[in-house]
């Protein structure tokens, strides 16, 4: 029985560990290098959501790029 105790406890340090490193690392990815999104409606068509499509396009936002002006014509760019 103290066997299973030291276990579990051993499992759930290992993962607080995994866990209050892998939050901090995600959030600073997502907020400086990249973030996935949907794109809905028609005000992106005929580049995204071609044909009046129902269904949302998932994109890739790269913050990289426009952290270092990297923004080449042809580009789209998103607003909040």
């Amino acid at each position: 029985m103290a066997q299973t105790q030291g276990l579990g406890k051993r499992y759930v340090k290992a993962f607080l560990k995994g866990f209050f490193v892998a939050v901090p690392v995600t959030v600073t990815f997502l907020d400086r290098v990249a973030c996935v999104a949907r794109v809905e409606g028609a005000s992106m068509q005929p580049s995204l959501n071609p044909g009046g499509r129902q269904a949302s396009d998932v994109v890739l936002l790269n913050h990289w790029s426009i952290r270092n002006y990297d923004v080449q014509r042809g580009d789209i760019v998103s607003l909040v």
